[in-house]
């Protein structure tokens, strides 16, 4: 038998089939969102390849070749005599020189024959001609006379030559006179200014064709000497 003054029996309580509820984390203050800087990407300079140095090839080493000991033009102890050396002086090629003035000498007689023709025959001027050859001849004289000069140029262009250290530059101022006078003469000769200036003009032309004919022949004919 029970007992009355028992307790009742409390009904059993219903499981619940929800699960039980976490925990929650404690509740933290509202943060503000503090901005972040931009960072900007710094550019890195790119490393160029370094150039690769050229490849040297050695060089093919040729073997030297030992150069033959010059042989000496004497045995030694050969007494060898020593040659002199000879100082030259001016000189001229005698047979082209020689030549040379019978071409000039040619060519002033031609002048002379010219010279006549002209004033004479064709202009009637009367040349005056002292004839000291006893040609007899205004034509005849001047070329003998023109023939004449030339040798004898030729033969003091020769003697300078030899004897004067500026031979061309004495031999221009001898013929230069020397011509000047051969053209004046005439005007002492006769009253006739007309004959007179033409037989000066012809004297005039030769001595010009005379020295410069002569002057062309020494400068292809002077050689040195050695003196003896």
């Amino acid at each position: 038998m029970s007992d009355p003054n028992a307790p009742a029996p409390q009904p059993p309580e219903r499981q619940s089939t929800r699960p039980a509820a976490q925990p929650s984390a404690p509740t933290q203050p509202y943060a503000q969102p503090v901005a972040q800087p931009t960072v900007q990407p710094v550019a890195q300079p790119v490393a160029q390849p370094a150039a690769q140095p050229p490849v040297v090839q050695p060089a093919v080493v040729q073997p030297a070749v030992a150069a033959p000991a010059a042989q000496p033009l004497y045995p030694a102890g050969t007494p060898v005599a020593a040659v002199p050396v000879t100082p030259a002086r001016p000189g001229l090629d005698a047979g082209r020189y020689w030549a040379g003035v019978g071409a000039t000498a040619l060519v002033a007689a031609l002048v002379a024959v010219a010279g006549v023709l002209v004033l004479q025959e064709i202009l009637g001027i009367d040349l005056v001609v002292q004839d000291v050859f006893g040609t007899d001849s205004p034509m005849t004289s001047l070329v003998v006379g023109a023939v004449v000069a030339a040798l004898l140029a030729g033969a003091l262009l020769h003697v300078l030559v030899l004897t004067t250290p500026r031979p061309r530059s004495f031999f221009g101022w001898i013929i230069g006179l020397v011509t000047l006078v051969a053209a004046l003469l005439p005007l002492t000769w006769t009253d006739d200014a007309t004959s007179a200036v033409a037989t000066g003009i012809v004297h005039l032309v030769i001595g010009i064709a005379i020295w410069s004919l002569l002057s062309g022949v020494l400068t292809w004919t002077r050689r040195p000497v050695p003196r003896v």
